[in-house]
This record gives C-alpha cells, structure tokens and sequence, in this order.
C-alpha cells in the first residue's frame, strides 16, 4: 500500500513540524519512588521530555517518533490503544479524541468504568471512529486517517508499521500531509518492533511516557501531580506489604475453551504495572522465570496458584463469573486453591494509562491483601466498584481535581 497523492491539495501538517527521528535517549526516574522488581513503573519528573520552543509552543520527545513539536494543543486526536486514550482524559483532552483502535463501545466502556469513581469526570465517546475494521487481522486504511485530518496521530507509528499493508514511507508520508505521530506501545511488553524502527525505538514505562507526552497538552504540572499520587500510593502499599514468604502465590490468565492462557506478572513493560509492586511470585513461572503459552486444567492444579487474576476482567471482554462457575464445575479445576478458597478476580487491562493504573493497582492491593489493604468487594460486572472513602489506597477527589483543571 502506498498513501502518495492521496492527500487533497493545499492539505499540509498546519501547525506541526517535527525535527527528526532520532531514538530519545537516557530515560529518568521518578526522584524517591521505588517500587519492587524490575521496571516498577513509579518513577517521576524528569526534564528530558518536555522542552519549551523559541516560538511559544511545546515540544515533545518519545522514541520512535523522536522530537515532535507544536504551536497550541491538539483539538483533533487520533487514537489507538488505552495507555494513550486514558493520556488523553487525564490532561484534559477527553473531547479532542476522535477515534479507537477498536470497538468504543466495549474500549470506551471499559474506561468509562474507572471514570465513573472520579466525580465530575464523564467521558462520552458515543460515535468514535474505529480505525481498525476488524474483518481480517488489523487493517487500517489511509484514507481513513485522512478522513479524520486529525491535529495529531497519538499512536506509536511503528504500530502502524505492523498493519497489513503499511510500510514506513506510508506512515511518513501521513505525518507530512495530515499530522504527526507520538507514542510508544512496544514498552507494554517490550516486543520487537517491526525491523525498520529497530534502530529508533526506546522502551519506557507508563508514567515515562506520560511524562513524555505531557508537553503537548500543556499539561506538566497534571502529569506531577499525578505522578505524586502514584508515588504515594506505591509508598502505602510498600509500607504495609508482608514479608515475601508470606504472600500468595498468583496466575494471571483467562480461560477460554478449556485452556488457561497466561501473562507473566512480573515481566519488563507497563502491561504488569498494577501487579508488580506486590513483590509476589508467578505461579506459572519456571526457575528461569519463563512462562508457556498455554495450560490445561491438570497443569493449572500443579501450579496451584493461590490467587487467579483474570485480564481484561473488569468492564472488558472476559466475564469473571461465568468463569468462577466453569471453574467451579469441572472435576479438576475446582480443586485449584484460588478457586477453592474463592479467590478469582477481575484484573485489569494491560494497555493501562497514568489514571486506569492508579484503580487497577488499588485492586490488585485488596485482591491479593485483604488484610492489610481492606477487602475488594464482590464485582459481577459493570462499573468498578464502590468502596468506602475510608478504604481508598488514593484520592479519586484529587485526581478528578487533576482532570477536570482548566488548561
């Protein structure tokens, strides 16, 4: 596929220019925020992404966009995944997003879900474009992004690359007659990049590349004082955890046709953001910490993990129930600990931004430390759940503050 001449004329970037395509390098972390294991996704302000311009304007560094730079925030934003659509809520740009990767009414509500426990927060995104058709594999066309003639692509390019049909001169050739691009989605797992990018791309936690992406809403000073709620609740939780031999052992998986198909809790990139600071150990992980790609019921009872953590459980696409109760009829499966003592729950989505990780970790705490952190309550769909302001690991009032703050 090539997009040359497909952009009408006059069409240019408007406001934008980018400088460059080098790789940012030299990541920081967050001053006095430490967190367990590796990568822990707490870190705090650093001034490598965020530099005025001679002109007034902003300018931003994620790798593999490199340095991007603007006269005025954004109105138009194009959007794929969570991590960068709850970026966009929480520096106050919730009506500047245009589309989703996918279906919005199932990604759209799963946001939602967190956004109903911040008061005055209400995201409507009824009517978003979704940019991936979904008939075949990921197929996103062109002329579709210039449709949208977005100010701005908040979408990793080297995503895009790995479309049917993309190269990087389509995605270049998009930045210069629509919009740029900036975003970083391989640090969810830290995967390979498609081989063009290689050279350009940096890996980043998800408050890293909140941190980076600030500078384009204007929205530094919503980006520390979120990232001081983060710190704080990382500091709760550190301050009260149990010894390690003395926590429960934890699968993270969804069953689908008999088969258990797990994530590794503790591995490098933010898709484990809300489970890592517990400090726990992966059940399915062998001595070399490896995990396979999927368990039948006989190996998950071998396992035996103490707690089972369902992905995509809450508001998303797996039912936490219904899985209780598959769980609970089969001759094998009931035996697991976790199903036994009744600890299955919903956790959360991977691609999780600087607010959704702020709830999934609180329920991670009372999931796994019920008696240190108080009690998740039974969830059977819906909206996350109600808890007592007294019960809260963070403030949602200073939070939704954070949001709802003019410019």
């Amino acid at each position: 596929m090539t997009v040359d001449g497909r952009a009408p004329a006059g069409n240019t970037r408007r406001e934008w220019l980018r400088r460059g395509a080098a790789a940012v390098a030299g990541v920081s972390l967050l001053a006095g925020c430490a967190a367990t294991g590796e990568d822990a996704d707490s870190e705090g302000l650093s001034s490598d992404g965020a530099e005025p311009t001679s002109t007034g304007g902003w300018t931003a560094s994620l790798a593999p966009a490199g340095e991007v730079r603007g006269e005025s925030v954004p109105r138009s934003i194009a959007v794929y995944d969570l991590l960068h659509a709850d970026m966009a809520v929480a520096y106050g740009a919730a009506d500047a997003v245009n589309s989703l990767g996918f279906d919005a009414a199932v990604d759209g509500a799963t946001l939602a879900a967190y956004y109903e426990r911040l008061d005055g927060v209400d995201v409507d995104w009824d009517g978003l474009t979704q940019l991936n058709d979904g008939t075949d594999g990921v197929q996103v066309d062109a002329e579709l992004l210039y449709e949208l003639d977005s100010d701005l692509h908040l979408i990793d390019p080297a995503l895009v690359t790995s479309f049917e049909g993309w190269e990087r001169t389509d995605v270049e050739t998009i930045e210069t007659d629509v919009a740029p691009w900036i975003g970083n989605y391989y640090g969810r797992t830290r995967g390979d990049p498609p081989g063009s990018w290689a050279d350009d791309y940096e890996y980043y936690t998800l408050w890293e590349v909140a941190e980076r992406v600030a500078p384009v809403f204007d929205a530094e000073d919503r980006f520390g004082a979120l990232a001081s709620v983060r710190h704080e609740l990382v500091s709760t939780i550190e301050a009260e955890l149990p010894p390690p031999a003395e926590r429960p052992t934890v699968a993270m998986a969804f069953l689908m046709d008999g088969t258990f198909y797990p994530t590794a809790i503790d591995a490098p990139g933010y898709a484990s953001a809300h489970v890592r600071p517990f400090g726990v150990t992966d059940a399915l992980a062998d001595d070399a910490g490896d995990i396979g790609s999927g368990y039948g019921y006989e190996a998950m009872l071998e396992f035996d993990p103490d707690v089972l953590l369902v992905p995509y459980g809450l508001a998303s696409y797996y039912s936490v129930p219904e899985i209780r109760e598959t769980l609970a009829a089969h001759p094998v499966g009931r035996e697991i600990t976790a199903v036994d003592e009744g600890r299955v729950y919903p956790s959360g989505v991977p691609m999780q931004g600087p607010i959704v990780t702020l709830f999934q970790t609180e329920m991670t705490a009372k999931q796994l430390f019920p008696d240190r952190f108080g009690t998740w309550p039974d969830y059977d769909g819906g909206p996350y759940p109600e808890i007592p302001e007294g019960e809260w690991l963070f403030d949602r009032d200073r939070v939704a503050e954070v949001v709802r703050t003019d410019g």
